[in-house]
Parts: structure tokens; C-alpha cells; sequence
């Protein structure tokens, strides 16, 4: 059963350090400035706003690649709380068009990011089984 469970594992991190890292790609492609304005907008320094490559970017490979998964995970969750409370705040507690909760997808982030921190990487990892941090 432990090659299952690690076999659980890799598909949690792979899907949600590829599809959070398609997000990276596309603040990459378009810039920062989006995002600076959003954190400025919300009286925070402008410059706290390229955290947004660390969550997007860094956090997703190291997920992906099963390093310091915990970690990554850990900076996912951050950031997708941040993303919720700079821009998805007015949609908390709305339902969409198709009856499902407006801020799903984002849930979805971050209850799986909450789950590989918990449950660490797997066997199927760079970093292994072992370590505080995978």
C-alpha cells in the first residue's frame, strides 16, 4: 500500500506545481505590474508584490521536482491566502454560475498545498521520503 500512497503523493504535487506554475509563467509573460499595483492598492509595500514568483514560480518546481516539498507547499498556501484577501475578497462567500463556490479553484490550491505539507512528498521524489522538510 506505501507505493500508493506515494503514488498519491506525486499526483497531488505534480498537478498543483503545474498548474500553479502556469500562473507563474503568465505573471512572467505579463509582468509585474499588475500585481505591484494590487499590493500597493492595499497599503502594503509595492515590492512585496515579486513574492508573488516566489509562490508561483520557485515554490511550484520545487514541488514538482519533490524538493523541500513542505516548504513549497507552505509558501503555496501563503500565497494563495494572499491572492484571496488582495483580490478575491468580494467573491468569499459567492457562488458562481454554475452553482459551485466562486473562490473553488483557489480552495483548491490551497487545501492541496495544505495536504502535501502535511503528508510531505513520497518516495516518488527527488528529496525522498525522509527529511523534516520533504
Amino acid at each position: 500500500m506505501q507505493n500508493a500512497d506515494d503514488l498519491g503523493k506525486l499526483l497531488l504535487r505534480l498537478v498543483l506545481g503545474i498548474l500553479i506554475l502556469l500562473h507563474g509563467i503568465a505573471k512572467i509573460v505579463a509582468g509585474p505590474a499588475y500585481i505591484l499595483g494590487v499590493v500597493s492598492a492595499a497599503g502594503l509595500p509595492a515590492a512585496l508584490g515579486y513574492l508573488v514568483y516566489l509562490g508561483e514560480v520557485i515554490a511550484p518546481i520545487l514541488l514538482i521536482v519533490g524538493i523541500w516539498s513542505r516548504v513549497g507547499a507552505l509558501i503555496i498556501a501563503g500565497n494563495m491566502v494572499f491572492a484571496v484577501f488582495l483580490v478575491h475578497m468580494k467573491q468569499l462567500l459567492t457562488l458562481n454560475n454554475q452553482g459551485g463556490w466562486s473562490l473553488e479553484l483557489q480552495g483548491m490550491f490551497l487545501v492541496v498545498a495544505l495536504a502535501i505539507l502535511l503528508l510531505g512528498a513520497g518516495r516518488f521524489s527527488l528529496g525522498g521520503r525522509g527529511g523534516r522538510w520533504n
